[in-house]
């Protein structure tokens, strides 16, 4: 059976593969069994036509971090639903920091609470509410590990 700390190592490398996120030049700051931490600095061709970051975009890097945070025990989990109050505008240059954390779970669904700040100030731009569902599927071995649905992190 491999070691927790070679299971999370696994299980990093497979989520820091998403070829959205390079895309978008995100990089996760933190991956921990129930949480993540994803930024990225708003660039130009990231604003709509009133000069404000895409409500896309930010939409986007909450749900980098649900997925990244909702996967990160080896299990294969997909989005149910997503839900997402935008509440503070912000503008090309500011670097935003989105944290996905399980709030309640440990069967088949578990819902995340996702905060989006911008980083220098700790303005929170946006906070989603998403829900996952987990397939009987893993990207990493759980190695007949009985308990495989891990509780969410303090962080």
């Amino acid at each position: 059976m491999p070691t927790e700390t070679a299971r999370q190592n696994a299980i990093a490398a497979h989520i820091l593969k998403d070829p959205f996120v390079r895309k978008l030049g995100a990089r996760f700051e933190a991956i921990k069994p129930g949480y993540s931490r994803v930024a990225l600095t708003v660039a130009e061709d990231m604003r709509n036509f009133h000069g404000m970051t895409h409500g896309g975009l930010v939409f986007s890097l909450a749900d980098m971090a649900f997925s990244a945070a909702s996967n990160s025990n080896g299990q294969v989990a997909v989005a149910l639903s997503g839900s997402i109050n935008f509440l503070k505008a912000s503008r090309p240059g500011d670097h935003l920091v989105a944290e996905a954390r399980k709030i309640q779970g440990g069967g088949r669904t578990a819902v995340y609470t996702i905060t989006v700040r911008e980083a220098a100030s700790g303005t929170v731009i946006a906070c989603k509410q998403a829900t996952v569902y987990r397939r009987q599927e893993w990207f990493v071995d759980p190695a007949d590990d009985k308990d495989v649905i891990l509780p969410p992190s303090d962080s």
